[in-house]
């Protein structure tokens, strides 16, 4: 009996998951957290000694979350839409809280309150509020769907004001316009008449205008871009360098320069690290596994007939598609540089562990609910 035809008749846990669970997804996401540890190597000696730290302390803290995101992302993998909804309702208040109390005891760093300390970690609330209040704000959507007496649109819009008005507290812009696509596109899939989603276009226009006048980082980072001889633009510059001197197959492993003098290549700029060392190839492939996690998961839910699902796997979907893409046209001069991760490659315990949460959530929610065969065999 052959491993395969032994696997296939294994109806334990483990088995029905692993002829449940899109492999595609799966295997897309270890080859984005392979790319991630491989470019973390270049990029963490050369951050780690500006901060005076042994060369591989961002390494050796990464490497110790890492196996941690993937258990939880398989763990939760394991879960069924019901036990998503309890998670995520769990996580979503546990988060909210955590956010509330981050303004008063948590840590400043450049200015911003995001983190607080919790057993000797440092934990920022918001990476786990996004996956969670997506699953939460699914769940009202649909069950105002399915039942006109729930007011699942009232429900959902007010906890979207909650979160954003947090992340505006903190001041984290940047999270707080993921989160609005992320709404934005359950609402739409929700059934958003055209009316709103010209009304819904016209407040973020207006709100990307308020936050430009009332927050001053917003204010400078737009200002730098419009025009780079008015203002510190050194991070960008040494990003777009990287880049040119990588070229088309890059200067090889180890072998960039430009990481040296680039603060945060292993976090905010990690793709200028890809393009210096691996080249425009390892970009390309970059975007392209990201192009086919986006539009996978979002053919999965298109393939069941639940309504919670399309517009939870859609919100999550949002989130790591439009995350991606701040941080490499941040690093690409393509708009304002902004402090976003590249979901799965970018240095980060909080990042790491709530995209995990994030993407065991999407793996769990497109399983194909497959029923025994004969025998109790997997078909």
């Amino acid at each position: 009996m052959t491993l395969l035809q032994f696997t296939r008749t294994d109806t334990s846990i483990i088995g029905r998951w692993w002829w449940t669970v899109d492999r595609v997804l799966l295997t897309v996401t270890l080859l984005l957290v392979i790319i991630g540890a491989i470019l973390l190597m270049a990029a963490g000696p050369a951050a780690a000694g500006r901060i005076h730290a042994e060369p591989f302390h961002f390494v050796r803290r990464q490497f110790i979350f890492l196996p941690l995101a993937v258990g939880l992302m398989f763990a939760v993998s394991l879960l069924s839409p019901r036990w998503i909804r309890r998670v995520a309702l769990a996580g979503f208040l546990a988060s909210v809280t955590l956010m509330i109390v981050a303004p008063f005891s948590g840590v400043e760093i450049k200015g911003a309150t995001r983190w607080i300390h919790l057993g000797g970690l440092s934990i920022q609330p918001s990476e786990f509020l996004k996956p969670t209040f997506a699953i939460v704000a699914g769940w009202m959507f649909a069950e105002g769907r399915t039942s006109e007496a729930f007011p699942g649109f009232r429900v959902a819009s007010a906890l979207f004001l909650v979160v954003v008005g947090l992340l505006l507290i903190q001041p984290d812009f940047g999270q707080a316009m993921v989160v609005t696509a992320m709404w934005s596109t359950q609402f739409f899939l929700a059934g958003l008449s055209l009316f709103w989603v010209f009304l819904l276009v016209a407040v973020s226009l207006g709100g990307a205008a308020g936050a430009y006048l009332i927050f001053p980082h917003v204010q400078s980072r737009v200002d730098r871009f419009l025009n780079p001889d008015g203002g510190d633009t050194y991070q960008i510059e040494k990003a777009l360098q990287a880049f040119r001197n990588g070229g088309i197959f890059g200067r090889g492993p180890g072998e960039g320069r430009v990481k040296e003098q680039l603060p945060d290549s292993h976090t905010d700029f990690i793709f200028a690290v890809a393009g210096e060392e691996f080249g425009v190839l390892l970009c390309l492939l970059i975007v392209g596994l990201f192009a086919v996690l986006v539009l996978r998961a979002m053919s999965r839910t298109l393939q069941g007939n639940s309504l919670f699902v399309l517009i939870s796997v859609g919100g999550l979907a949002v989130q790591f598609g439009l995350q991606a893409i701040i941080n490499m046209a941040s690093s690409l001069h393509m708009m304002p540089t902004k402090g976003m991760t590249m979901p799965f490659v970018s240095y980060g315990g909080s990042s790491m562990l709530g995209l995990a949460l994030g993407m065991g959530m999407v793996l769990a929610l497109t399983r194909r609910h497959l029923a025994l065969g004969p025998g109790g065999t997997l078909p």
